[in-house]
């Protein structure tokens, strides 16, 4: 009897023990989908002076991820049913280290093609996190989604605010300051590796999945609303994130002020992206929070309207508090409106597919509109209409069905 009391709690023992390695492979996962990102935004002046290339072509290196990531996410469900979750991380981990490597090394087109590599990486853990997190944590999504869009949002937040003194104070150069980030990816890999061992399980099950005869997500209303939702924060998060200094510079706020103020909407977020996944995931429709969502925008993007700069980091919390509502509201989503593993993996891939492909137009467009215009409210409005779609979309996706049910309606498209 004491021998099986002991056997169990030896089991228990390593039960916990590994429940806690998932959750920290996951949260490290997730800490390197932004920072190889944001890290490079501010060193664009250093790798333009170093490269010789124009600013045209520097612009594009927060462009391309956002392509990649949109052509990459159709492919992350497919390549997860055939070889295991775990293992199409884990390889999504070796190429983000490789992409990070070359993209240090000089020369535009490693630059590039190390660039083209950490977007299609990043794309698949995109995609696949939030389906892992519902199949591993099927009770605990809230808490989980939360957990991890805090990492993914905090070292993203950390990489924009300390890329200049790497670059500069510390000696390393643009290029050593972007080539740290690898220490963060090998931390990844060490701890997702012993995650291999339960492919086979995760492939058979998703594949079971897969033999259902279900109609397409893509002919699915709610599948539309969830991707529009996830499109138009996405809109706004990366239309602030390229102009939002610019447009602090040309009303009178110095440089270093108008990135301190990106920064300051970046770590805003960051309690808010615990809290509301958590909320979400207790309420039986998350309605009341999408509606709080488009007024947070609204109030948040209307006070940049008025052209005085003390009210600039009020309006940054604000905006920053929407963005962090917005961005886990469409991580839950994922979860909150599919029945099986497969089924989230695939909505999530179409809707970081149309989201990134908007957030990579975003940006052009808002810079077209002000060279048109001159000033900064029309691209202004743009941000206002898109925080009234984001509330006309909420809405439907927020409604307590799910993707391919009886209670979801289906278009043709």
């Amino acid at each position: 009897m004491k021998h099986l009391q002991a056997s169990t709690q030896i089991k228990n023992s390593t039960n916990l023990t590994l429940g806690w390695l998932v959750v920290l492979g996951i949260i490290l996962v997730a800490a390197n989908q932004r920072a190889p990102i944001t890290s490079v935004g501010p060193l664009i002046s250093y790798i333009r002076e170093s490269t010789g290339i124009s600013n045209t072509v520097a612009g594009m290196l927060t462009t391309v991820p956002l392509l990649a990531f949109a052509f990459m996410s159709p492919f992350a469900p497919k390549l997860a049913r055939r070889y295991g979750m775990e293992r199409v991380v884990f390889s999504a981990l070796v190429v983000l280290f490789l992409g990070t490597v070359c993209r240090s090394l000089h020369g535009a087109g490693t630059l590039f093609a190390g660039t083209i590599l950490i977007g299609l990486a990043i794309s698949v853990c995109n995609v696949l996190i939030p389906s892992l997190v519902k199949r591993d944590f099927s009770h605990q999504v809230g808490l989980m989604t939360g957990v991890y869009s805090v990492s993914m949002n905090l070292c993203g937040a950390l990489a924009s605010g300390i890329s200049i003194p790497l670059a500069r104070d510390a000696g390393f150069g643009w290029q050593g300051a972007l080539i740290c980030w690898c220490m963060l990816t090998i931390l990844a890999m060490v701890s997702w590796f012993p995650r291999l061992r339960n492919t086979k399980p995760v492939t058979v099950e998703i594949s079971t999945v897969a033999d259902d005869k279900r109609p397409s997500l893509w002919h699915s209303k709610l599948a539309w609303q969830v991707t529009a939702f996830m499109g138009l924060q996405s809109i706004i998060f990366y239309m602030l994130a390229a102009w939002l200094p610019e447009i602090l510079v040309s009303r009178g706020m110095s440089e270093s002020a108008g990135g301190w103020m990106l920064s300051l909407l970046q770590f805003s977020m960051l309690p808010f992206t615990l809290l509301v996944p958590i909320l979400a995931g207790r309420m039986r429709n998350q309605r009341p929070l999408v509606l709080l969502t488009a007024v947070l925008y609204l109030l948040g993007i209307g006070g940049l309207f008025m052209n005085t700069n003390a009210l600039v980091p009020l309006c940054a919390v604000i905006i920053g508090i929407a963005g962090a509502f917005s961005f886990t509201l469409a991580m839950i989503f994922f979860s909150l409106r599919t029945r099986t593993v497969q089924e989230a993996a695939e909505l999530s891939g179409m809707a970081q597919t149309v989201g990134y492909i908007m957030a990579a137009i975003g940006p052009m467009l808002f810079g077209l509109l002000h060279d048109l215009t001159g000033t900064w409210d029309l691209p202004l409005t743009l941000l206002i209409v898109a925080s009234f779609l984001i509330l006309v979309f909420g809405m439907g996706a927020a409604r307590n069905r799910f993707v391919n049910s009886e209670e979801s309606e289906q278009v043709q498209v």
